[in-house]
């Protein structure tokens, strides 16, 4: 019999300890669900969606990321629970928002080329919608001034700013106010905001997240108050992602934009141990194969779990945490185990993604679990490229 384990609420893992009934992630019908797959468990995702809400205290300053979840049933959760605001980065996550029927999308990328087509297509289909995007350079703003203007189209645009993510944006203070005010005198577009992503802030001490945040917040602020003595109006601040919500929830001048909280993982439980968050999405597999007394093989490859990460950080397992990773292929992962291990030919395991966004766009579907047993499914619809546009 396998060895079941407890799980402590979204602060980290403590020591493991046997239980005589079924633990919270465990499927009463497994033999039902083939593996390897996704599985969901709707309980504990309302349960994160009012933790959120509870943090930031203001519903109207929540603008979850859909990144995560990509799906329409999760999204529906997240708007009966009020929230009417929300950032993604595709064309597909925009154009699934629109089809939920959410009031105000922000798409966190600057549309350029074909896809700045398909994001005007997007606007027109969906006007119940309020869409705006990124801008972070002139160029690519008077390439959609062009755009917008000549289809009569007025959209709002918030200015990407480079907090430290040398990703994309541009620097605070000067740069920024410069293209605040270029944007202005451009038809089409309509500068609102400032953008602030600080996902290159992962300290595991807090204190020192804060500080990091701080010192980072505080840039975007100066460039707010510059632009506000230029004579515009107050600009609206998107700051932050999952690591540094626990920060930018308390703030009342500032709108968060977290995603990964709705399904949590345990990248972001080791990280961010200050979070009250419950995993809420597993992958399910099985052992196929002995290659040898020590080593087991599971139906888990790269197709099926996010492999950025090393070998060793990209699942945890629940109910096996004595496993460890040592190859992984496209769709076996070979563990290593005791000699005298218990484990035999179908075997279930419960495993946390280290990194649960990617590997939610891997699966097509997710099954839902509902009080210990398999219930029905969730479509990733915005996992694809296009849905209609």
């Amino acid at each position: 019999m396998v060895t079941r384990w407890t799980w402590t609420s979204g602060f980290g893992l403590r020591t493991p300890n046997k239980l005589a009934m079924h633990d919270w992630y465990e499927i009463n019908n497994i033999a039902e669900l083939d593996s390897p797959a996704l599985v969901i468990y709707p309980a504990r995702v309302r349960q994160n969606i009012r933790t959120a809400i509870e943090m930031i205290g203001d519903v109207k300053r929540f603008r979850p990321h859909i990144k995560t979840n990509k799906s329409p049933d999760a999204t529906k959760l997240l708007i009966d629970a009020g929230i009417t605001k929300f950032k993604c980065a595709t064309i597909a996550e925009a154009e699934m928002l629109g089809i939920c029927n959410a009031k105000d999308v922000l798409l966190a990328y600057q549309p350029i080329g074909p896809k700045l087509n398909r994001f005007m297509d997007l606007i027109k289909k969906y006007p119940s919608t309020k869409y705006s995007c990124l801008i972070d350079n002139i160029e690519a703003a008077k390439k959609m001034s062009e755009a917008f203007s000549a289809i009569e189209l007025n959209v709002p645009v918030y200015i990407d700013m480079n907090v430290g993510q040398n990703r994309t944006g541009i620097e605070p203070g000067e740069p920024t106010i410069k293209l605040y005010l270029q944007a202005s005198q451009l038809k089409g577009i309509t500068p609102v905001g400032l953008h602030a992503y600080d996902g290159h802030i992962r300290d595991v001490d807090y204190d020192v997240r804060k500080q990091k945040c701080d010192e980072c917040f505080e840039k975007v602020l100066q460039t707010k108050n510059a632009i506000m003595q230029d004579g515009f109006d107050e600009p609206i601040i998107i700051a932050g992602g999952s690591p540094t919500f626990s920060i930018h929830c308390k703030r009342k001048n500032c709108e968060c934009s977290p995603g990964t909280f709705i399904y949590w993982d345990k990248g972001y439980c080791d990280l961010c141990p200050e979070q009250n968050f419950l995993p809420a999405a597993l992958v399910v597999t099985r052992i196929i194969s002995f290659p040898d007394k020590t080593r087991i093989c599971l139906d888990l490859g790269h197709k099926s779990i996010a492999a950025e990460n090393e070998i060793t950080k990209r699942v945890y397992f629940i109910n096996a945490p004595e496993f460890k990773a040592i190859s992984q292929s496209e769709e076996h992962l070979v563990v290593e185990a005791n000699e005298n291990h218990p484990y035999r030919i179908g075997d279930v395991f419960y495993g946390m993604p280290m990194h649960v966004c990617p590997t939610i766009a891997l699966y097509e579907r997710a099954y839902t679990i509902i009080n210990n047993e398999l219930n029905g499914e969730w479509k990733n619809t915005a996992r694809d490229r296009k849905i209609s546009l």
